[in-house]
């Protein structure tokens, strides 16, 4: 369903736009796409005092994982930020271990303390960080909005099934030009 609304209390929420991630080849957006329209998004939440959150991963949940990355070091600066995003002092910052950016971070406790009832969800890869943190934000209560146009994924297949299927029971989808607008 496109979107309709923002809630005045909205936040933006970007998962993983970070230097390891982006790094690999984007489906079926590039990685690059999805980094221009997430600042840009960044930029409009500040203007208006919105919250903006900025999420990185750094490890892996624990459990039956030995496959996920197998021998794979990453480089010291694979958590890193995007440059592109503008971080700000305001901005909040999750470290998360797992898919999600909910489950084990303060990431809850963060948006309460600031009234915010909707969040708006952009990042990579559609189909892991940010279908989980989609998915947690509503079974948190939070309205849920996904900017289409500012994720991707590394299987387009996966991302296909996540705005088509997943998403639209979860929320609105818009593209990041619709939301612009929403927010006035």
């Amino acid at each position: 369903m496109p979107a309709t609304v923002l809630d005045p209390t909205s936040a933006l929420v970007l998962i993983d736009l970070q230097k390891g991630i982006t790094g690999l080849p984007g489906a079926p957006l590039t990685s690059a796409e999805v980094i221009a329209r997430g600042a840009r998004l960044a930029a409009a939440f500040r203007a208006r005092s919105l919250p903006v959150v900025l999420v990185n991963v750094t490890g892996g949940a624990p459990g039956r994982t030995e496959t996920a990355l197998g021998a794979y070091t990453p480089p010291a600066d694979w958590a890193e930020l995007v440059p592109e995003l503008d971080r700000q002092p305001g901005d909040i910052t999750v470290t998360k271990q797992q898919w999600g950016a909910f489950h084990g971070t303060n990431l809850d406790l963060e948006l309460r303390r600031r009234g915010v009832t909707q969040i708006v969800l952009g990042g990579i890869a559609t189909s892991i960080g940010v279908e989980s943190t989609a998915r947690a934000a509503h079974e948190h209560g939070y309205h849920v909005t996904v900017a289409t146009d500012a994720v991707t994924d590394l299987d387009e297949a996966a991302h296909r099934n996540s705005l088509e299927r997943i998403f639209p029971r979860l929320g609105e989808t818009d593209t990041t030009e619709a939301i612009l607008t929403l927010l006035g």
